[in-house]
């Protein structure tokens, strides 16, 4: 079993950037494609991004498509979501999110079977 830890949020400004960063520990992080998913007050966790186990492959929701970049070092065992031009409506808690095995990316919360503790993003206008 995987053990994730993200890290990385914080208070910014709208326009601002920031870099979430999900350290994994445990089994072959190599063999896991992983996903960002992010819970805002009130509402569902809902899909950010995703990429497949080797980096090739990735997909984006639509309301962050061109300022979002999901990327990873399996030889770090790290997954990074890189996140330019925020704003207000970014405000959420970030979770990074493995699944055992799987050759594609995988947009569903119940595709993933292990789940980080968070990071709160905060974006003030």
């Amino acid at each position: 079993q995987v053990q994730l830890v993200e890290s990385g949020g914080g208070l910014v400004q709208a326009g601002g950037s920031l870099r979430l960063s999900c350290a994994a520990s445990g089994r072959t992080f190599s063999s896991c494609p992983m996903g960002w998913f992010r819970q805002a007050p009130g509402k569902e966790r809902e899909f950010v991004a995703a990429i497949s186990r080797g980096g090739v492959y990735t997909s984006y929701a639509d309301s962050v498509k061109g300022r979002f970049t999901i990327s990873r070092d399996n030889a770090q065992n790290t997954g990074y979501l890189q996140m330019i031009s925020l704003k207000p409506e970014d405000t959420a808690v970030y979770y990074c999110a493995a699944r055992n095995g799987g050759y594609g990316v995988y947009a569903t919360l119940n595709s993933f079977d292990t789940w980080g503790q968070g990071t709160q993003v905060t974006v003030s206008s």
